[in-house]
C-alpha cells in the first residue's frame, strides 16, 4: 500500500501567512493611544499643579483683583487732574490719600460711637440688667428676678465673667489680624498706585505686542470696564446716600444712640457689601439699641427690615439699570456666584464684572430681526 504524500500549493501557504499577518495587526495597539495616555496624564498632572499653585497664589490674586477694580475706579479722576496739568503720580496720590482718609474717619467715628456704648452699659451693667428683665417680665408676663441676674452677671465664675476673660485673652490674636489687615490693605494702596500712575505707559506695553484690530478691541475692552465700574460706585453711592437719608430720620425719630453714625454705617455697609451687607449692617444699630433700649430694638429691627425690602424689590433694581444698564437678576445672581467663589469682596467685584461681560456680549456677535410673536410683546407704557 502506498502513501500519497499530500500536495501543498502556493496558495495556501500564501493565505496562511496572510491570516497570520492581519492577526498580528489587529494585536498591535493603535498608534494615538500612547500619545493620549500621554496627553491625559499630562492634563492630569498640570491641573493639579495649577490647583496648587492657585492655593498658594490666591490672597496674592485677591489683592490683585481689588487693586485693579479700584484702579478702574479713580482713573477717570486721575485723568481728570492730568488734563488740568497734574502729573498722574500726584493725581493718584491725592485721591488714594482722599479716599483712605475717609475710610479712616468713617470707621473711628464708628469705632468710638461703639466703645461709648459699650463702656456705658458696662459702667452702668446693674441699671441695664433691672430695665431689661422689667422688659421682659412685662411683654412675656414673666417672673424673673432682676437681682437674681445681677449677681449672675457680677459672680466671678458666672457665665458672664467667663466670656468676657475669654474675649480678654483673644485681643493678642485679633490685633494680629488687624496687623494683617492694615498690611493687605498697604499692598492693595501701592498696587493701585502703579496700575494707575502707569496706565498710559502699560496699556501701550501691552498694545505693542498686537496688531490694529486686537488693539481696538483691549482699548474698548478697558474703556468699558471704567465706564462700568464708575456706573457700579455712582449706582452703590446713590443707593447708600438714600439709604443713610431715611434711616436717619427713622433713628432720630425713634431715639437711637447716635442716629447720623448708625445710619452712614447701615448706608454704606448695605450697599457696597452685597448680599450679606444686608445682614451685616443692621445688627450693629440693632445691638446698640437693644443694649440702651431693648423696646426700641423692635421697632428698629421692623423698620431696616421692611426698609430692605422696599428697596429691594423697588428702588434697587431701578437705580442698577439706569446706572449699569444691567438687569436685576443679572445682578443679583452675579453678586451670589461672586461671594460663593470669592467671599465678600467677590460679591462686591461681581456686579461691575457682569455688567462689563453682558455689554461686550450685546456689542459682538451678528443680530437678527425679531418675529412677531405673543411672547416677545413688550407691555407699553403710559402715554403711547
Amino acid at each position: 500500500m502506498s502513501i500519497v504524500p499530500p500536495t501543498w500549493s502556493l496558495r495556501t501557504v500564501t493565505d496562511a501567512s496572510t491570516v497570520d499577518h492581519v492577526n498580528h495587526d489587529a494585536q498591535r495597539m493603535p498608534s494615538w493611544v500612547p500619545r493620549a495616555v500621554v496627553v491625559f496624564w499630562g492634563g492630569f498632572l498640570a491641573a493639579l499643579v495649577a490647583r496648587e499653585l492657585f492655593h498658594q497664589l490666591s490672597s496674592f490674586l485677591l489683592l490683585l483683583l481689588v487693586s485693579v477694580f479700584l484702579a478702574l475706579a479713580i482713573e477717570p479722576g486721575v485723568n481728570r487732574l492730568a488734563r488740568r496739568g497734574w502729573k498722574r503720580g500726584s493725581g493718584t496720590g491725592l485721591i488714594l490719600v482722599s479716599v483712605v482718609t475717609l475710610g479712616i474717619v468713617f470707621v473711628a467715628a464708628i469705632g468710638t460711637q461703639v466703645a461709648s456704648q459699650v463702656a456705658d452699659v458696662l459702667s452702668n451693667s446693674e441699671t441695664y440688667v433691672n430695665e431689661s428683665v422689667n422688659f421682659v417680665n412685662d411683654t412675656f408676663n414673666a417672673n424673673i428676678d432682676p437681682a437674681g441676674v445681677n449677681e449672675s452677671v457680677a459672680d466671678p465664675n458666672g457665665p458672664v465673667q467667663r466670656f468676657l476673660r475669654n474675649q480678654q485673652s483673644k485681643v493678642f490674636s485679633l490685633s494680629v489680624s488687624a496687623l494683617g489687615g492694615i498690611l493687605q490693605m498697604l499692598s492693595i494702596t501701592l498696587f493701585t498706585f502703579y496700575i494707575v500712575a502707569d496706565g498710559p505707559r502699560l496699556r501701550r506695553v501691552i498694545c505693542s505686542r498686537l496688531n490694529a484690530e486686537r488693539q481696538k478691541t483691549l482699548l474698548y475692552a478697558w474703556d468699558l470696564a471704567i465706564a462700568k465700574t464708575g456706573g457700579y460706585l455712582y449706582s452703590r453711592a446713590l443707593l447708600a446716600f438714600i439709604s443713610a437719608f431715611i434711616h436717619w430720620i427713622a433713628f432720630q425719630m425713634l431715639g437711637i444712640p447716635a442716629p447720623i453714625a448708625m445710619a452712614l454705617w447701615v448706608g454704606v455697609v448695605s450697599q457696597f457689601l452685597p448680599v450679606i451687607g444686608t445682614y451685616l449692617a443692621g445688627i450693629l444699630p440693632l445691638i446698640l439699641t437693644l443694649l440702651s433700649n431693648p423696646a426700641k430694638a423692635i421697632a428698629v429691627l421692623a423698620f431696616i427690615v421692611i426698609y430692605q425690602q422696599i428697596e429691594n424689590m423697588l428702588v434697587a433694581p431701578r437705580v442698577t439699570a439706569r446706572t449699569m444698564h444691567v438687569h436685576a437678576a443679572v445682578a443679583f445672581g452675579s453678586a451670589i456666584i461672586g461671594g460663593a467663589i470669592l467671599g465678600p469682596i467677590g460679591a462686591i467685584l461681581a456686579l461691575p464684572a457682569a455688567a462689563m461681560v453682558q455689554s461686550l456680549a450685546s456689542s459682538w456677535g451678528k443680530r437678527y430681526d425679531v418675529i412677531e410673536n405673543d411672547l416677545l410683546m413688550m407691555p407699553k407704557r403710559k402715554g403711547e
